[in-house]
């Protein structure tokens, strides 16, 4: 039976592992852990299912609860949310989707976090010749609704090579192009959750389609893929 919602009992857990952030703890509840774990995957498998209906995702990435302390300064091992990340059939699709359970942090994103050099480069070339086609989509009534500005870290001045006092250099020196909806438990735990998510990531399908045909053309428009 399909799940459509977090369970509030995902929300107890993740509490509790908050304030017992210990190994000694963590291996006691164990098995808890594993049941909340199992029914969190379980809406991710349902959510890509659902995505799989208007988008081609390749696959589903549930990230571990186990955190990397090794060059960290806080040094509790584990970390206090599920999450996982689905990715588009590259190279043709770009773009990435996000998922985040956590107590008063829960969150979908979808963008760009991490552009390489060379993405990041044709993007901001893109908007320098003419931005038109993305402010129209991302000023869209029911994109600015759902979404409203765009996220993402950004340079205090403008790129090397790029006019500071180009019309639309708010957009040109973004490092991330990232969008952003957040969630109450209340909405999280509501039997239309997964609805709400799936049908989001729908809105955001115009600006990949833009984002997609940029970082497979070059500036002349000719096919890199």
């Amino acid at each position: 039976m399909p799940i459509n919602n977090i369970s509030t009992s995902t929300y107890r857990f993740l509490e509790k592992l908050k304030n017992n952030n210990n190994r000694e703890w963590f291996e006691e509840n164990k098995k808890e852990f594993k049941k909340e774990e199992a029914l969190v995957k379980k809406i991710f498998i349902e959510l890509q299912n659902e995505m799989n209906k208007h988008d081609e995702i390749d696959k589903m990435k549930m990230f571990r609860i186990y955190r990397d302390i090794r060059f960290s300064k806080d040094k509790t091992p584990y970390k206090t949310h599920f999450s996982a990340s689905f990715h588009r059939f590259k190279p043709k699709l770009r773009g990435g989707y996000y998922v985040h359970i956590e107590p008063e942090n829960t969150f979908l994103a979808c963008g760009f976090w991490d552009p390489d050099k060379g993405d990041l480069l044709r993007i901001r070339k893109e908007l320098e010749t003419d931005a038109a086609e993305m402010r129209k989509i991302i000023e869209n009534r029911e994109f600015k609704k759902t979404f409203g500005d765009i996220a993402g870290d950004e340079l205090k001045s403008a790129p090397k090579g790029f006019d500071k006092n180009h019309p639309d250099i708010d957009l040109i020196k973004k490092k991330q192009y990232v969008f952003i909806k957040k969630f109450s438990e209340k909405e999280a735990t509501s039997p239309d959750f997964l609805k709400i998510v799936n049908e989001s990531f729908k809105v955001v399908r115009p600006w990949f389609n833009y984002m997609s045909e940029v970082l497979t053309t070059d500036l002349n428009g000719v096919s890199m893929v």
